[in-house]
């Protein structure tokens, strides 16, 4: 575990929770730093939403 700011939470990927303070994973294994903890509870669907937008743009740049 690895020490960050105070008032910044991380979706951790090995875990699948939010963590903060001192008790967070390395930065390998997450994402963030988010400024709430519900903002880290929504980090995957944020990810699936910039997937989806992104290869909605890269199909319009080689079809278009």
């Amino acid at each position: 575990m690895t020490e960050t700011s105070a008032g910044q939470y991380f979706w951790c990927l090995r875990h699948s929770r939010v963590e903060s303070g001192d008790d967070v994973c390395p930065a390998k294994y997450r994402l963030g730093p988010y400024s709430t903890s519900a903002e880290a509870e929504r980090a995957l669907d944020r990810v699936q939403q910039r997937n989806e937008k992104w290869d909605a743009e890269d199909e319009r740049w080689e079809n278009g």
